[in-house]
């Protein structure tokens, strides 16, 4: 009964977090948007004591069941590992801790996060592993369904769903996205939790805590028959039946083993650990030479055909059926420009880990993965497809990490970003001599007037001036600019935010 409490809350929460990536409506982060804020390492970064209290309390009584119910990581690994075990039956085996490999990888963590070297951070956080896989891989599907439902609905005179446009917001994000997913894949299908103990920092951390939870497996060592099949049933390979012993800093608390034992010899509850454990540092490494390595071509196949569906959505605009209506290209930006609420480019690169849930929420297209080294994968702001709109503040609503504080409507208003500057080469009251003022038309802010180009002159065409002390940098001067394939008129971000 316990294992299938834990299997139903871990695909509650497995499929409430997917869709917090994949809900294009907005309304899904409404309801569960919590998920994403109870999961650990966005908790520690946005320093919510209640959350890491509650997580820690709950690893000491019960065990790692955050590995195996709410880390959305763990709980996909499970559903691999489930898919192989259909085929191939008692196929784990016990194997020693990996404890060089566990606990160096947790300490270059802990001194990449305090250094600021954010893309080997977000590399490893199950968390925003999983988020860019969901956001770059399975989204792109997902709106792809949608908007055959779409279609469907629109036959039929039915506007119960909209089409959404499917593009790729970053070529190496996806890459990285399509890699972690094959490693994870292969790991999940040969080894089950291999990820979980001898990589993930996350699941090192609990495991301190796990040591000593209050309720754990034993063995009744009179009733055990020594047949083997809660070891080659454990996905943590962490229990031995030969010395009756349980590794208990890598334990899930899946409940596989209890399911197989059909002597009664495995209980979950309150015992002794002391006496379970002082032979499991002796026992011998058993290597798991029987594991099938399967097919998985498909894998790569998905990845591309996804990608390949991606590049399918790009379809021509066209100016009344006349004209191809070139696209826009992101200007050269000597200071990136972050969204509203990240207070400076400093905390987001400090606070943020990658993962994509800001990216996936922003209705406006103007978040996608930055490409720069310093902040890689991290969300950076271009205006390309939308503009930041001032009735809008998705991304500050849903970060988890405090990367992007919770701002109201009212405050946004008076956040610069940024400046527009406008360049004269490109400006067509310059360049064709035509009026146009899209940009004075469209600023909420009110910082653009259109002023004589000439003075002195009559018949000087008009040109935007920006006034910078007004300007919100929200980019919608930017994008909605006539102007191809650059702009005449572009935001510079701002290292630090300011108030109007």
């Amino acid at each position: 009964m316990l294992r299938i409490i834990r299997i139903v809350l871990a695909a509650v929460a497995f499929v409430a977090i997917t869709l917090l990536f994949l809900d294009i409506s907005g309304a899904w982060h409404a309801w569960f948007g919590w998920l994403a804020k109870v999961q650990l390492l966005p908790a520690l970064l946005a320093m919510n004591v209640a959350v890491v209290a509650v997580l820690l309390v709950v690893t000491l009584i019960f065990g790692r069941i955050y590995c195996s119910v709410v880390c959305p990581l763990g709980v996909m690994q499970d559903i691999i590992s489930w898919m192989h075990g259909l085929r191939k039956k008692n196929r784990f085996a016990y194997s020693k801790e990996k404890r060089w490999l566990r606990y160096g990888l947790l300490a270059l963590f802990v001194v990449a996060l305090a250094a600021g070297i954010n893309a080997f951070v977000a590399l490893l956080a199950p968390y925003s592993s999983y988020g860019r896989m969901a956001n770059n891989l399975l989204r792109p599907v997902y709106e792809a369904g949608n908007n055959v439902l779409a279609g469907m609905a629109e036959h039929f005179g039915s506007y119960a769903f909209y089409s959404t446009d499917i593009w790729v917001k970053s070529i190496p994000t996806l890459v990285v996205a399509a890699v972690t997913f094959v490693i994870i894949f292969i790991l999940a299908w040969r080894g089950g939790r291999t990820y979980c103990n001898t990589l993930c920092p996350v699941g090192t951390f609990l495991s301190f805590f796990s040591r000593f939870s209050w309720l754990k497996i034993h063995f009744d060592e009179d009733k055990c028959r020594n047949c083997s099949k809660c070891s080659k049933n454990c996905k943590a390979a962490c229990i031995d039946y030969k010395q009756h012993t349980v590794d208990y800093s890598r334990c899930v608390v899946c409940g596989n083993c209890l399911k197989e034992c059909k002597f009664g010899a495995l209980t979950y509850g309150h015992g002794h650990p002391a006496k379970q454990e002082k032979t499991a540092a002796k026992s011998t490494e058993a290597a798991d030479k029987g594991v099938d390595t399967g097919r998985r071509s498909f894998v790569m196949g998905a990845t591309l055909a996804t990608a390949a569906a991606a590049l399918a959505q790009e379809k021509k605009k066209v100016d009344g059926g006349l004209a191809v209506i070139e696209d826009k290209v992101s200007p050269k930006r000597t200071t990136a420009i972050t969204p509203p609420g990240s207070l400076s480019a400093k905390n987001m690169q400090q606070h943020c880990t990658a993962c994509q849930l800001c990216v996936s929420a922003c209705p406006n297209e103007v978040l996608r993965p930055s490409t720069d080294l310093q902040t890689f994968m991290q969300p950076t702001m271009s205006y390309e497809r939308g503009y930041c709109r001032v009735e809008c503040n998705e991304c500050s609503s849903v970060c988890p990490a405090g990367a992007i504080k919770p701002i109201t409507l009212e405050e946004k208003t008076g956040i610069q970003i940024g400046h527009a500057v406008w360049l004269k080469k490109n400006c067509i009251p310059v360049t064709d001599g035509v009026e146009c003022g899209n940009c004075e038309r469209h600023c909420p802010a009110g910082a653009i007037e259109m002023v004589p180009l000439d003075e002195d002159d009559e018949m000087s065409p008009m040109i935007p001036a920006v006034n910078e002390s007004k300007c919100i940098g929200c980019g919608a001067c930017e994008n909605l600019c006539p102007a191809r394939p650059f702009s005449a008129i572009y935001v510079e971000g701002h290292e630090v935010h300011h108030t109007v």
